[in-house]
């Protein structure tokens, strides 16, 4: 895996993958560009445990609709600022779905697949919940 950052103007970067997808980072604290390196470590984590989650729900035949991973962190007050907690929130859609299904979907992901996890927790405490928005559930 390759990837690299072009600084472009005051503290907005481009960065690139090998495979010429790129994301506009801002470091400025008004990130009118794009997010802030920091943003888009808490973005990739929401999006590298939905990847597992939907891939497991969907081996399990479960019959939801929608998933939305949010993601609420705080960080030590001086440099670096590292993340030292961060809480997911998982809303899972869907009519029918089995609790056990999805809360061992979301647990696998964290404690097995999720790589971004599973490097963070390195450095903070990665705590969740599942909230199911449609309200109806099996199990």
């Amino acid at each position: 895996m390759i990837a690299q950052a072009e600084w472009k103007h005051d503290e907005v970067f481009e960065a690139k993958t090998e495979q010429g997808n790129t994301i506009v980072l801002d470091g400025d604290s008004a990130h009118t560009h794009g997010p802030s390196p920091m943003e888009a470590v808490l973005m990739a984590l929401c999006s590298c445990t939905s990847v597992d989650v939907v891939g497991i729900l969907q081996k399990k035949r479960q019959p939801f609709t929608g998933l939305k991973v949010s993601a609420v962190a705080e960080q030590a007050p001086s440099p670096p600022r590292v993340f030292t907690k961060i809480h997911l929130t998982y809303s899972v859609s869907g009519k029918g779905l089995s609790r056990t299904a999805v809360e061992h979907a979301v647990s696998l992901s964290k404690h097995k697949y999720c790589s971004v996890s599973l490097m963070l927790e390195k450095a903070a405490e990665i705590s969740y919940e599942v909230a199911y928005p449609d309200g109806e559930t099996t199990e």
